[in-house]
């Protein structure tokens, strides 16, 4: 399978499966299993994979997970140099306070995407801990921000771009490796 405008196919359909799957029970085993859990999915495509983390959490224990949705937007630090998107829901589905929650979203890069989703938290309540799970750890931090449970460790040069498109928002599920437009 190859994709568009020369990216090259770093993971299949298969290959997220595989690593959601890994990520479920790695939540699990750092919990102690699935009680005071909470999923919060980053928008725009840490949303399914949180919903997706937690069917499959819910498969290897019999319960439902919470999974709710995020949005930054307003909490980003770029907002003043950088156009926005429309502001979309944040649906939290339970109090966050002493609860574990799992942010997920789907690459992580500079780190900012995290600090915000942290600042957002901080209006909502008060966790007794919070955890990070990303599809894809790219590198090139700028803030000392680490993910707790990764997918795939894709070291990249600053000239790459990572692309995650996933089937809920894209019709397929697939990670491409391409040169940015700015190199």
């Amino acid at each position: 399978m190859s994709a568009d405008g020369g990216a090259r196919v770093i993971w299949d359909s298969d290959d997220v499966n595989r690593a959601l799957k890994r990520i479920a029970h790695q939540v699990l085993e750092s919990n102690r299993g699935p009680d005071g859990l909470v999923l919060l999915g980053i928008r725009t495509r840490g949303v399914p994979l949180a919903q997706r983390l937690g069917e499959l959490i819910a498969d290897a224990e019999g319960g439902e997970v919470p999974v709710g949705e995020l949005d930054i937007t307003m909490y980003r630090d770029d907002l003043r140099s950088n156009p926005t998107r429309a502001v979309g829901p944040t649906r939290i589905p339970v109090p966050l306070d002493g609860k574990t929650v799992v942010l997920v979203d789907d690459v992580l890069f500079s780190g900012r995407t995290i600090a915000a989703a942290m600042d957002a938290l901080k209006d909502l309540g008060r966790p007794r801990a919070v955890r990070l799970a990303v599809l894809i750890d790219r590198g090139h931090r700028d803030l000392p921000i680490q993910a707790d449970h990764v997918g795939k460790d894709l070291p990249t040069s600053s000239a790459e771009h990572v692309r995650v498109a996933l089937a809920e928002i894209d019709g397929e599920d697939l990670v491409t490796l391409s040169q940015s437009k700015e190199a």
